[in-house]
């Protein structure tokens, strides 16, 4: 299965969108500083995951998630969880 995922960081509040096969590894990854992209803001926290069965499913679906259109559909689908991830951020 493959996985699109978004997370959240807890260092500026903003979210990164990707895919991958293993969900728990890539989040490993990403809070250890392995993937250039979201090295500099660290920590992350996974906010939503979708399985799909094809790889090729799951990346159209990432780049849908990555535009305007995509963030709507986030802001619909998770509403509590992104109010309780950006409630929690301007805590810390």
């Amino acid at each position: 299965m493959h996985c699109v995922y978004i997370l959240g960081s807890l260092k500026d509040g903003k979210l990164y969108t990707g895919s991958c096969r293993d969900i728990k590894a890539r989040l490993a990854e990403h809070n250890a500083g392995h993937v250039p992209a979201t090295k500099s803001r660290r920590p992350f926290v996974l906010l939503y995951c979708e399985l799909h069965a094809s790889r090729k499913d799951a990346m159209q679906r990432e780049t849908y998630l990555k535009t305007g259109w995509g963030r709507n559909y986030i802001e619909r689908a998770i509403p509590e969880t992104l109010k309780n991830f950006r409630s929690k951020f301007r805590r810390v």
